[in-house]
């Protein structure tokens, strides 16, 4: 595909393009199933009171939720991947909102389900599995419940706070219209003065170039575009951080990072843990820093000049067909069944490779239950061929727990999430480390291994923190305006990056282009994730036949433990600080090598 003009949807070879009608045929199709959720309500409301009469009745109930979630997931993803293959596109926009009416009518009819879960006695359940055996099935779910006693309200608040379920998707809804399809990035100029488009799908391979006449123009045609509407981002991520306050002190818990951390069932610890072992290693940033600075042969190092390989002479092109044939070898410790559900997915049309008008931007995977969804905008850089890795790592680790376990339990949770992904990424690097005699070459792939620690471990921490202090700045009561959040962001950027870097006032904006700050507490998980994967390839790679039968387990198992469970059953124990100061120390021994290299 060309990158110097992006296509029309209609203009992308079908080739490069998903298949949705393997979810529904036709737009119409997907209407005759959101009716069959319209009537969910009224079957719903047949329950309400009676959860504890009987356990044929809490098991109708529980089937019927498990119906529910299977529909949900049909009409969710059909709806959602049809919209961001272009986010301009009114006709999907309102499949979207048409959805969200209904399931908002949904999730408030059946708002009675925890309390009354909540209010069964323990001696009544007990009963229960005793008379109903095929109960059992959901005892582990039910239990999960059944902890949060402390933070459930009466069926009345609870049927409010569903209620207001649509209205706490609007700051992100706003977020994505504004940045995805609304804003324009005038032209950067290189140093020829030739006009390169900016986009949310060509910026990082822009501040990637050796020409840094281009980097820095990108860079300011980004953040300058960003600044020009500092005020409406600002308040539009005021309204996300103060919705997800209310949502935490109206269910009682301590704070925002309490309640989205106790959904996953993760300690506090641990997010809190992460940050302060990344603060103790600073030290290997500001060494990588200096060490970049040296070899790039610059008086001063800029945040525009830290996207460019080092090694700046390598071009490493990387065709998508390339992409997955070095994908396919690198993975090849995982076991031919591993191998086989990779081939499926490159060969189904799972992914939707290139960028459009209008596409959402960067990467991610649905799991559908009819088979995952990846959405790539693939520019044929080797950046772009780990991304590739990364989002089939999510889309396999989808694909075997919906597979493997009942309904209820084949939703992993988000903290488990960025680990198989990562886990593909860290086999990636270890396969082209080990197959090229090249010095330069080798150079270039280990400054590409320094830069996921730095993006990965150190910036999506300095992400974290960012998060976590506009949380506490509103939990205090404080409104988060454009000068607040800028000044927040530019104190975190200098301890990160340290004196050894120009901090330039441009990346005071950054936080405005950066999606997960509306997904509660989200950007953690690729750090822990991260350092966790980094542990488990190693496993892998040492042990084989052992740690991979290990590793497959954890992909397959959902929800059924939690998630610290489930990863030590893969031989990482995250509830330890080791995985993280082991990847940092790793970190430490790279930039040594890159030195003597």
């Amino acid at each position: 595909m060309s990158e110097e003009r992006i296509p029309k949807r209609s203009e992308v070879p079908e080739e490069y393009k998903w298949r949705l009608e393997d979810i529904y045929e036709s737009d119409e199709a997907w209407k005759k199933d959101l009716d069959k959720l319209s009537e969910i309500p009224g079957k719903l409301e047949s329950y309400r009171g009676r959860l504890g009469e009987s356990a044929e009745t809490l098991l109708s109930f529980l089937k019927l939720s498990d119906d529910i979630s299977v529909l949900c997931d049909s009409l969710g993803n059909y709806a959602q991947r049809r919209s961001d293959e272009d986010t301009a596109n009114a006709v999907y926009q309102e499949m979207v909102g048409k959805l969200m009416n209904v399931y908002v009518e949904v999730n408030s009819a059946g708002s009675f389900e925890t309390p009354e879960i909540i209010a069964v006695p323990d001696e009544t359940l007990d009963s229960f599995y005793n008379e109903c055996p095929e109960l059992l099935l959901y005892k582990h779910a039910l239990d999960r419940v059944r902890l949060k006693r402390g933070h459930i309200l009466s069926d009345a608040e609870e049927k409010l706070l569903a209620m207001t379920g649509e209205m706490s998707q609007y700051p992100e809804n706003i977020f994505s219209m504004f940045s995805d399809a609304d804003l324009k990035f005038p032209d950067a100029a290189d140093k020829d003065g030739k006009a390169h488009q900016v986009t949310h799908g060509s910026y990082i391979p822009l501040v990637q170039s050796s020409d840094r006449v281009l980097r820095k123009s990108a860079f300011e045609s980004m953040y300058h575009t960003y600044e020009k509407f500092r005020n409406t981002c600002a308040a539009t991520l005021n309204a996300q951080i103060k919705a997800v306050n209310f949502y935490s002190k109206a269910r009682k818990y301590s704070s925002s990072l309490e309640s989205a951390l106790s959904a996953n069932e993760v300690p506090v610890e641990v997010y809190k843990n992460l940050i302060s072992a990344v603060h103790e290693n600073m030290g290997y940033m500001y060494d990588y820093l200096a060490l970049r600075k040296k070899l790039m042969g610059l008086e001063e190092l800029h945040l525009y000049d830290v996207y460019t390989p080092i090694v700046s002479d390598l071009d490493m092109k990387i065709t998508f067909e390339e992409a997955k044939e070095t994908v396919l070898k690198a993975l090849a410790p995982l076991g031919e069944d591993y191998l086989a559900l990779l081939r499926k997915g490159f060969n189904e049309h799972w992914i939707d490779v290139y960028e459009n008008e209008g596409k959402t931007s960067g990467a991610y995977s649905a799991g559908a239950r009819v088979h995952p969804y990846v959405l790539l905008n693939h520019k044929d850089t080797l950046n772009c061929m780990f991304t590739l890795a990364h989002e089939m790592g999510h889309a396999i680790h989808s694909y075997l727990s919906n597979k493997t376990q009942p309904v209820v339990y084949s939703d992993y949770v988000i903290f488990v999430a960025e680990v198989a992904s990562t886990c593909n990424e860290a086999l990636l690097m270890q396969y082209l480390l080990k197959n090229t005699n090249d010095k330069r070459e080798k150079a270039y792939l280990i400054n590409y291994f320094l830069e996921q620690f730095r993006t990965t471990l150190y910036r999506q921490t300095m992400f974290a923190e960012f998060e976590l202090k506009i949380n506490e700045l509103s939990a205090e009561g404080e409104t988060l305006s454009a000068d607040k959040l800028c000044s927040v962001y530019r104190e975190l950027n200098e301890l990160y990056y340290g004196d050894g870097i120009v901090i330039d006032k441009e990346i005071d904006m950054e936080w405005a282009r950066i999606p997960h700050f509306y997904y509660d507490y989200y950007v953690y998980q690729y750090a822990t994730g991260y350092s966790a994967a980094i542990a488990l390839s190693q496993r892998i790679l040492k042990e084989g036949e052992n740690a991979v039968k290990d590793y497959l387990g954890f992909l397959s198992g959902g929800c059924s433990k939690d998630p610290i469970a489930l990863l030590r059953g893969a031989g990482v124990d995250m509830a330890t600080e080791k995985p993280v100061a082991d990847a940092l120390k790793l970190f430490g021994d790279l930039i040594r090598e890159m030195s003597e290299l």
